[in-house]
């Protein structure tokens, strides 16, 4: 049962001190989850992306994943659908409860002293950290389980080209007929999934 107590300490801490949402928390995750050996670097990154595809916040979205196989590969013994599931409530719970707490409470305190200097200067301060911290996700995710899991070269540049193009269609702004247009992401996502498959399915 130590993994249990383990997972609710670690999403704890994820939870308080994951500021600037999902994307931003992943290093938090990633260092919590995988330097333990809880689950591998390519399996992170596989919850990652389901994380990506699926409704809800990502954070949440991972914790409940990594909640449901993280019992399972530390100890055979927590294999199965009731132990994940066990897991999977647990990790959910420790990661969501510290920042609703924390937000229930510091919009009742910024409401009051919004106006305040302090306020704003921290603010002020959070802004590029949360940024670092998404630019420090992104980077972590271009590794060799991403791009290049089978280490095959001409797979590590196919996949660098369906990146580039992702980033490209999301990102700018094409004109069709004179009209701008703008990609959905969404789209994106299943044009990628299709895209994937016919090149590694086939």
């Amino acid at each position: 049962m130590n993994i249990y107590w383990q997972l609710i300490w670690a999403y704890i801490k994820i939870g308080v001190f994951g500021f600037g949402g999902g994307y931003a928390m992943l290093s938090l995750v990633e260092k919590a989850v995988v330097e333990p050996g809880w689950i591998s670097e390519t399996m992170f990154t596989d919850i990652v992306a389901i994380s990506q595809m699926t409704p809800g916040p990502i954070g949440i979205n991972s914790a409940t994943y990594i909640g449901y196989v993280a019992p399972g590969s530390v100890d055979p013994a927590f294999s199965g659908v009731f132990w994940g599931l066990l897991g999977s409530c647990l990790a959910t719970l420790a990661v969501s409860l510290p920042s609703f707490f924390l937000v229930l409470y510091s919009s009742h305190f910024i409401r009051r002293h919004q106006e305040s200097g302090a306020i704003k200067a921290i603010f002020s301060g959070l802004r590029p950290v949360v940024v670092g911290l998404i630019a420090s996700a992104a980077i972590m995710l271009m590794n060799a389980a991403n791009f290049n899991p089978n280490h095959v070269t001409w797979q590590l540049w196919t996949n660098i080209a369906i990146c580039a193009a992702a980033f490209c269609l999301v990102f700018f702004t094409f004109r069709w007929k004179g009209r701008p247009i703008k990609i959905h992401p969404i789209l994106v996502i299943i044009l990628a999934g299709l895209t994937g498959f016919i090149i590694y399915g086939l």
